[in-house]
């Protein structure tokens, strides 16, 4: 068995492991749009806005993280009483198997940073923040908080963005309270004062941040594991996991040599958040019960998802069973995604200016006219997804006896065609709400249908979408090939 192929199971076991972050959460704002002019008021660009969107960084995309690729997460930080604080808790509310304990301190702003983008190009970022220790009180009640939830988890996350909730001796308090209770420490550092960390099982440093706490230029894996074998000397850390951009990570472990793991990446799109996916998985995969070289390991390759998305984006379980067994995203099995790593993609192809098509079926015996109205769809859009039928939500719109072939098994079948990119099996009656989740430039349907009879028109043309009526193949029925079978 290869090493990549042994970490094919660690993956399923993150499902049992339970991990504690507190930290800095932030809430990570993008205004997207498209420049066309200069302002006339200054020597500055135009930004015409198309979306907004948020979602939890910082700390909170530690936990986004944990989630995704499907382990339980315990959650403790700190917010204001403003609107930002609203966003946060909603976001936090939307995650799966989390248990969460966020402090409201009045008077303290929650901490947002706005990211405006033309295409894919930032052009500026804009932070609102309140960087200050906590007040006795709300430090009280974090310390209170962490203490108890950290009693049914195996590993604790600090996830520290320098705002404030982990200085004045929370951090230590905290890992004392974890080392007493035997719990793992890994700590997502900041700044170059690293005493407050003193005996954590595992820091996770970035280049600049290693070179700066340890005093030693870090310039490659055998400079990094000096500066990091100066911080285990000084602080008694377990390890040392630092990540060094292109040259990929060097894990260094306090008693053993170092390990080198390559950059994992096909193709770099956006840096933003890949630390926090580092510290989430490695943390994940400890908490499973791996050592330290299989979960830096299982790290690297969900970083190397991550850089390949949009945003504080993160690595799903799947895409990281993907990714190890080498499958590019292309592959047939990689096509069929749920709702949340779809709307990744589709984010992902929207950032390159590529033009996202609709359509929808049951699609239960592959023939001829279904071919056709997937070759004509592919046509209309640079990218196309499918939404199937569910076989629930086939049984309902069809009669008892359908469908034929299995969702999973019909999902391969149209995956396998070059002309689909993505396949999302939904399990109402109509995918509307799908349509609006996904929010395609171009929506297909055959012409048997009218314009105002294709669900989610309207919603499509509103957003300044278009709908397309597919000619149809005459004589191709899977009902009626149904038919020709029983006789």
């Amino acid at each position: 068995m290869t090493e990549r192929s042994a970490l094919v199971p660690v993956v399923s076991a993150l499902a049992g492991s339970r991990v504690l972050v507190v930290g800095d959460v932030m809430l990570d704002r993008f205004v997207t749009g498209t420049v066309e002019r200069i302002s006339p008021e200054a020597p500055i660009p135009v930004l015409k806005v198309d979306d907004e969107t948020a979602m939890l960084g910082g700390a909170g995309n530690v936990v986004r993280n944990l989630t995704a690729l499907g382990a339980h997460a315990a959650f403790v930080a700190v917010v204001g009483d403003d609107e930002a604080a609203a966003g946060v808790r909603q976001l936090v509310d939307a995650l799966n198997d989390i248990e969460v304990s966020l402090v409201t301190a009045a008077g303290r702003r929650t901490s947002i940073k706005t990211r405006f983008l033309a295409g894919t190009q930032q052009m500026l970022r804009a932070d609102s923040e309140t960087v200050a220790s906590l007040a006795p009180d709300h430090r009280r009640a974090v310390i209170d908080a962490a203490t108890e939830l950290m009693a049914d988890c195996a590993v604790v996350i600090l996830s520290d963005y320098g705002k404030g909730v982990l200085g004045d001796g929370v951090a230590e308090e905290l890992i004392a309270a974890a080392k007493t209770a035997g719990k793992t420490v890994v700590v997502d550092p900041k700044g170059r004062d690293y005493a407050r960390y003193r005996g954590a099982d595992v820091v996770t440093p970035n280049r600049i941040e290693l070179a700066e706490a340890s005093g030693c230029p870090v310039v490659d894996a055998a400079t990094a594991d000096i500066g990091a074998r100066a911080l285990i000397d000084a602080l008694g850390f377990g390890a040392v996991l630092a990540t060094l951009g292109a040259d990929g990570m060097v894990l260094v472990p306090a008693a053993s040599e170092p390990t080198i793991l390559p950059v994992e990446a096909r193709e770099v799109f956006d840096v933003s958040g890949a630390g926090d996916t580092i510290v989430a998985t490695f943390a994940a995969a400890l908490a499973a019960g791996v050592g330290y070289g299989q979960a830096a390991a299982l790290a690297s390759v969900a970083a190397g998802i991550v850089v390949g998305k949009v945003g504080t984006a993160v690595a799903y379980a799947d895409d990281v069973v993907h990714a190890l067994h080498h499958q590019d995203l292309s592959s047939a099995e990689a096509k069929v995604l749920s709702l949340a790593p779809a709307l990744d993609r589709v984010e992902t192809w929207r950032r390159r200016g590529l033009k996202v098509g609709f359509t929808n079926g049951c699609f239960d015996l592959l023939h001829p006219g279904h071919v056709s109205l997937l070759a004509q769809a592919r046509e209309a859009c640079d990218r196309l997804i499918v939404g199937l039928n569910s076989d629930a939500s086939v049984t309902r719109l069809k009669a008892a006896g359908r469908p034929i072939q299995t969702e999973a098994a019909r999902a391969a079948v149209l995956a396998s065609l070059a002309t689909v990119d993505i396949v999302v099996i939904f399990a109402d009656d109509t995918p509307l709400d799908l349509i609006k989740s996904l929010r395609p430039d171009v929506l297909v349907k055959g012409a048997d249908y009218a314009v105002d009879e294709v669900v989610g028109a309207a919603e499509v043309q509103g957003w300044g979408g278009r709908v397309v009526l597919a000619q149809l193949e005459p004589g191709h029925s899977t009902t009626e090939t149904i038919s020709r079978i029983a006789e």
